[in-house]
Parts: C-alpha cells; sequence; structure tokens
C-alpha cells in the first residue's frame, strides 16, 4: 500500500511504480499542477501553502485506504516538503477554517519551519505520527525528501509517520512567542491531552523505518559538480542555513565583499552556493517570497559591486505564495531599477521583492519542478567584469 502527501509525491510515486514488480494500490496528494500520471496509485491534489477542502478529503481517502491491513502487508509512505498543507484533519472541535488562519499566521510571523511545524503536529489528527499509527500492525517503511534543515525527519511535512519528541506545551510556546492569536477551540485543543502526538516508543511504531533519499546537500553537491566542471573554485557554506531572509543576505554580502578585496577566504573567481530555509516576518504588503528577500538585500548591500552574479530559488518552483522560483541578481541590477525611478529599499521595506525583480526581467519561472529539496543559493564571484 503506498500513501503519501507533499510536493513530490506524485513523482515519487511513478517511480514506485516504475521499479515494483509485485501488487501495489495507494493513495498519495501532492500540490495543484504538481500531479504525475500514475497507472496503479491514486493521485489527488490540494492546496498549499494555505490547505482547502480537497486536502481535507485526501487525508480522508489516506486513512480510508489504511483500513484493514494486517501483520503481513507493507505500507510505503512518501512524504516531501508541503505535506503539512496538503494532509489535512482538523482534530475533534476544530475547524479547517481555524487552521487556515493559523496556516497564514504561522507563514507572516517569521516563525522558523522547525516552530511551524512543531504546532501544525499537535494541532493534527494526521500529523505527528499519528498517521504511522494508523498503519499498524503493517509495516511501515517512510521515504523522504528533505525540504527542512538539518533533515529532521519530525520536520518534514510535520512528521504524520515519525515518532515525535515535542509536546503540546512546545507548541503553546511557539504561539506565544510569536504573538499568535488563535481561536478558542484550537487553544482548548493545545491544552488538552488528546493533542499530544505519538512520542518515540510508541509501540504502533515499532515496524517502522525512515529513510531519506533526497536533501538539499545533495542539490548542492550537484551544482558544485556542475561549477567544477566550469573551472571554477566551490564552496559549499551550509545547507541549513537560517534566520530572517534580509539578514542572510546582508552577511553573504560580507562575505562576498571578502572575496573581492581580499581573496579571503577563498580566492576568485568561485561560487558560493548555500541551502537552507531562511524566514520573513511580513511587515508589508507586497509580492514576496524569501528566496527574492534574500536577494533584494543581497543586492542593496553589494551596491553594484562588479562582477557578482547571485541566483536564489525555492527548488519546488515556488517562492513564498507566488507561481515565481526565486529571481537572478547581476551587478547592474541596481542601476537599471533607479533608473527606471525604483527605489531598492522601498521595495525590502514593503516585503515586495517578486515586484522588483519582475518589473527588471529577472524572476526565475521554471513552473513545477515536482520535488522540494529546500532553497537553493549561489554567488558568483568574478573577475568577468560589469
Amino acid at each position: 500500500m503506498v500513501i503519501g502527501a507533499g510536493k513530490g509525491a506524485a513523482a515519487m510515486a511513478r517511480v514506485v511504480e516504475d521499479v515494483w514488480e509485485g501488487e501495489l494500490c495507494g493513495t498519495v496528494v501532492t500540490r495543484y499542477g504538481y500531479a504525475v500520471p500514475c497507472r496503479r496509485i491514486e493521485v489527488l491534489e490540494a492546496a498549499h501553502p494555505i490547505p482547502d477542502e480537497a486536502g481535507v478529503r485526501a487525508a480522508a481517502r489516506i486513512r480510508e485506504r489504511l483500513d484493514g491491513l494486517g501483520p503481513d502487508d507493507l505500507v510505503i509512505a512518501l512524504v516531501s516538503g508541503g505535506g503539512s498543507a496538503l494532509l489535512v484533519d482538523p482534530p475533534p472541535g476544530v475547524t479547517l477554517a481555524d487552521k487556515q488562519a493559523l496556516n497564514a499566521a504561522l507563514l507572516r510571523s517569521g516563525a522558523t519551519i522547525r516552530e511551524m511545524n512543531c504546532v501544525r503536529r499537535h494541532v493534527s489528527g494526521i500529523k505527528g505520527g499519528r498517521l504511522g499509527a494508523v498503519c499498524h500492525p503493517a509495516r511501515l517503511c517512510t521515504l523522504l525528501v528533505s525540504d527542512v534543515p538539518g533533515d529532521v525527519p519530525m520536520d518534514i511535512a510535520s512528521g504524520p509517520t515519525v515518532a515525535d519528541a515535542g509536546t503540546r506545551a512546545d507548541a503553546l510556546g511557539i504561539l506565544a512567542r510569536h504573538a499568535i492569536a488563535v481561536p478558542d477551540a484550537l487553544r482548548a485543543w493545545l491544552q488538552s491531552g488528546a493533542a499530544e502526538s505519538i512520542k518515540p516508543g510508541d509501540p504502533r511504531l515499532a515496524r517502522a523505518e525512515t529513510r531519506i533519499v533526497a536533501a538539499p546537500q545533495m542539490a548542492l553537491e550537484a551544482a558544485a559538480g556542475i561549477a567544477q566542471e566550469a573551472g571554477l573554485g566551490v564552496h559549499i557554506l551550509g545547507d541549513a542555513l537560517e534566520g530572517e531572509a534580509r539578514d542572510l543576505g546582508t552577511a553573504l554580502a560580507g562575505i562576498t565583499r571578502q572575496v573581492v578585496s581580499r581573496a579571503q577566504p577563498f580566492p576568485p573567481p568561485c561560487v558560493l552556493l548555500s541551502g537552507g530555509e531562511t524566514t520573513v516576518t511580513v511587515r508589508g504588503g507586497g509580492r514576496g517570497g524569501r528566496n527574492v528577500e534574500f536577494l533584494l538585500a543581497l543586492g542593496i548591500a553589494l551596491d553594484g559591486l562588479p562582477g557578482v552574479h547571485a541566483l536564489a530559488c525555492d527548488t519546488d518552483g515556488v517562492d513564498g505564495a507566488e507561481e515565481i522560483a526565486g529571481g537572478i541578481l547581476a551587478p547592474d541590477s541596481l542601476e537599471r531599477a533607479w533608473n527606471l525611478g525604483m527605489v531598492p529599499r522601498r521595495y525590502l521595506d514593503g516585503n515586495d521583492a517578486h515586484t522588483f525583480f519582475g518589473t527588471l526581467g529577472d524572476s526565475v519561472i521554471t513552473g513545477p519542478t515536482l520535488t522540494n529539496v529546500n532553497d537553493f543559493r549561489a554567488i558568483l564571484i568574478g573577475p568577468f567584469g560589469r
């Protein structure tokens, strides 16, 4: 039995069909537009990043698939980023509207993905290992495509099939720390013992195993190989860089300037690669995403430094709520913006970086990539001229 949720779930299901020689059936849910034709596995679509009724129906369908399984059955769970929004099962007393409001507030709050998923695990009837418990007594193998810093299984799609060491008290603390108001019914649920997720050592997960099959580091290493073939020095700064997107942009601009002016810590020409998941505390009403916000802050700090180009994109093809993967920065980006009467700092302050790069014609639009291994950032340092 194959089940799954995430932006890569349909593509993963297709691969399972291609290589599995025995009896096979199941259901997976993916983001609208990310479906891949499958012969034996049912593929459903739902909304992301704000859940919808289709996600509720998908969760119910997957639960239905698991009814009546015995100890001789095998469940293969295909889990990738985006599964938190796509697999929706509001707990008793909590409505879909409550979950939608919570997701929207978390996305705007500046909370890390780790914090957001801790809350999501405790406001669900299916996340935080609960789906894995439903698979009992069958054997369970979860295959993960990681989109989170550190590749922590319980943080990938809020861990529907893996044990969770976090607690409802942790979730309540996160809501308080970020001043996120929640409906009374949702708070009452979190304050009840029923909100606790499935913990390590739970006998219902005794026959469960988990394997990560793709991760941000793999994307960085693949990019490094291409850069090396081009004769560039390659330096991976990390696959789990976090923090406010604009702060990281400013910090990496400082490293870039040191490379250009001092050949430290690396001599040019070279490329600086990094992954991870930054956050954006939304203060403006613009069209933004964490990758383009990083890129605009980087550009402002570099101020047209010759010989430096950069790219920042989400590997799923969607940065923020826009069907835009990210953007490209060139040494003349700010100059071109000024010539158009644009003030870059205003776009950054308004969380409007998609508008900024779109106006310059420097947005990166890939369409559905059918995978999700977090953010990808590359800074190419010359000398290449302007």
